[in-house]
């Protein structure tokens, strides 16, 4: 029965309430009038003409976000060599918390299903490991193809090993690469951009298209990953662009403005590691031509990368200590060596590596083009090759297949990157170094690619190490302490300012930025340390310099004379792998307004909150798996996370 009248609807529910109370004994009225009279009449509703729901006109971001948006399968070549034998659709049915068996027969399961992922396998050669397991008949068309296939044949890590080999030297030979049909990529491409369709739920989990663009000259990273906002009919319109045509940054950008123009898509890069990048990553020259950068230059990156990969298993990428000397937690699982290849890093090349140095460069390129070439929001995920992304300490399955949980020695001690002289050792990068990292924040209404990639696109977004804690910021100009405390914080916030990865310029006079913070723990994590915040600005000699604040911390403890923050504290036990959430704070916020403001200087704030120390990884499979604790990796840590700036232009 459908009530059209709702003064007959309120009579019938008030009617059947009242038998409710009658039939449990309960014989009184339950009504009362505005006065607080008891009352036989029902309650009058509001108005249907009005708008009641004080949220109905809400359009700003109200959830947080947590997912990967690097992640290698076994179709991606370095992974499908390396013995991983899981799909992207073993990586989704993971990531939405379903229990999977690892390619070394580990089962294992997330803490907590992740929001979204994107599966983004290499580019070069997109799911040979595949093709050669389902024997393609495109491999059957030329030498190179046929020796992979004869290669494999006994199915062997050894063999799996000479294919490797064999096809790492197709790319690094002196006579190019041999002739190769590389149409089985779009069998490939096709089964990959199906699989995230099939586990793609708007509003439940989002699966990312995607896939990494892998250039690196003389071994040095300039790797991107592409993510597509679309769905399977966008992406499949283009065989993804490879550095088989191209390791020219400049020529990917192409591609993508190319991608855009002839289709309904549209795509962003994300940059990583930086730090094995050999100074070219926010390089002061163009790759290919060396030539300085110009304004057109610095217009297409910024357009086309709106977010660096900040800190992921090959090391941490904010900040280094012999750049910023003065910050006592810049030496972060600090990677020093180059990747793969014969090229000695060099202190000149650290302030073209890490994100804060190139924050105050980009700052300086702005004055003198008109464009920042390095404005970018940052992220963290994980560049796993095993399929998983597992960031937990406690429950990490390493960078590749061969160094999945065992107490075999290879877990530490397979080498993940160094420059090319196996007599020195010491230039190599363990995996006992190995990074159990890291997450991407995104703050949005809605868990669907759309929602998901335009707050990637406007850079409203945060890096974690792994953690899932909370972080929220607002930049403006007439914010003042009392806010914090706002029932409404959020609506007042975008309504009077900016918030991470937002823009504020032309300060009124007498006025200076000030930061509104607020952090809630990961509820299966660690308490709080303390928040910070990060400046740079520039100075009129054509500088730039930076400072870090802190501006809450847990606990009584005080400043002392040099003006630090005393440590928090440590209660971490080594034997068994386990801390107390007796120190620190679950929450903390801040309010933080600029007191040395120059409204002529460009500037950039960014907030890095940190844990209480917890155990390393390492320090797990000491207990779990009964082995010695590795050699070069610290004991414990202090995870962390780092927001996307808010700049200021004058």
């Amino acid at each position: 029965m459908v009530y059209a009248n709702r003064e007959l609807l309120m009579r019938v529910a008030g009617r059947a309430l009242w038998a409710t109370f009658v039939a449990g004994s309960l014989v009184f009225s339950v009504f009362t009038n505005a006065a607080g009279e008891h009352s036989d009449a029902p309650p009058t509703l509001p108005d249907p003409r009005t708008t009641y729901s004080p949220y109905l006109q809400d359009a700003f971001p109200n959830q947080v976000f947590f997912g990967d948006t690097h992640l290698h399968t076994a179709y991606s070549a370095d992974a499908g060599f390396f013995l991983n034998r899981l799909t992207p659709d073993d990586s989704f049915r993971w990531a939405r918390g379903e229990t999977v068996t690892s390619s070394t027969g580990v089962p294992s399961k997330i803490v907590r299903p992740l929001d979204f992922l994107v599966v983004s396998d290499h580019a070069e050669t997109f799911g040979l490991a595949i093709a050669i397991q389902e024997n393609h008949p495109s491999l059957l068309k030329t030498e190179w193809g046929r020796k992979l296939l004869e290669l494999a044949e006994p199915d062997t890590p050894q063999a799996w090993g000479e294919v490797y080999i064999y096809w790492a030297q197709a790319f690094i030979g002196e006579d190019g690469p041999p002739e190769m049909d590389l149409s089985f990529m779009e069998d490939m491409w096709d089964n990959a951009t199906a699989s995230a369709e099939r586990y793609n739920s708007p509003g439940l989990f989002t699966a990312f298209i995607g896939y990494e663009w892998t250039s690196g000259p003389a071994g040095n990273n300039l790797h991107r990953v592409v993510v597509y906002r679309g769905d399977k009919e966008e992406a499949d319109q283009v065989v993804p662009f490879s550095a088989l045509e191209s390791s020219d940054p400049e020529r990917l950008w192409d591609w993508m403005e190319a991608y855009e123009a002839s289709t309904d898509g549209r795509v962003l890069a994300i940059a990583h590691n930086g730090n094995l990048s050999n100074g070219l990553m926010f390089d002061d020259v163009t790759l290919t031509d060396r030539e300085p950068l110009d304004e057109d230059y610095a217009k297409r990156r910024q357009a086309w990368e709106p977010l660096y990969e900040v800190t992921q298993m090959k090391g941490d990428g904010e900040a280094h200590p012999s750049l910023s000397p003065d910050d006592e937690f810049a030496d972060y699982f600090t990677w020093d060596v180059g990747s793969f290849g014969p090229q000695l890093k060099t202190p000149d090349m650290l302030p073209k590596e890490y994100a804060r140095a190139a924050f105050k460069r980009g700052m300086l390129y702005e004055k003198s083009l008109g464009t920042n070439p390095f404005k970018f929001g940052m992220i963290g995920s994980t560049d796993s090759h095993t399929s998983l992304s597992t960031t937990d300490e406690a429950n990490f399955f390493g960078k590749i297949a061969a160094v999945e949980p065992t107490a075999d020695p290879i877990r530490f001690d397979e080498i993940i990157t160094g420059r090319l002289t196996p007599d020195d050792p010491t230039d190599d990068q363990t995996h006992e170094q190995a990074l159990a990292a890291g997450l991407a924040g995104v703050w949005a209404r809605d868990n669907t690619r759309e929602a998901l990639w335009d707050a990637m696109k406007r850079k409203e977004v945060f890096a974690t190490t792994g953690t899932r804690m909370r972080v929220r910021v607002f930049g403006g100009f007439d914010y003042v302490q009392e806010d914090l405390y706002r029932s409404d914080f959020a609506r007042y916030g975008y309504a009077n300012g900016v918030p991470m990865g937002g823009d504020l310029t032309a300060a009124v006079d007498g006025k200076a930025p000030a930061l509104l913070i607020a952090v809630l723990r990961d509820p299966d994590g660690a308490n709080l340390d303390r928040i910070q915040v990060v400046k740079g600005w520039t100075n009129d000699d054509g500088s730039a310099a930076e400072q870090v604040y802190d501006v809450s911390w847990s606990g009584d403890r005080q400043k002392n004379a040099d003006g630090k923050v005393p440590a928090v504290g440590n209660t971490v036990d080594i034997e068994t792998a386990s801390y107390s959430n007796s120190i620190g704070a679950p929450i903390l916020s801040g309010y933080w307004k600029d007191p040395d403001f120059d409204p002529d200087q460009h500037a950039f704030y960014y907030v890095r909150v940190l844990e209480i120390p917890t155990p390393n990884w390492t320090t797990y499979d000491h207990v779990y798996l009964g082995v010695d604790l590795a050699k070069k990796a610290v004991p414990y840590q202090q995870e962390r996370a780092y927001t996307s700036p808010i700049w200021y232009t004058p």
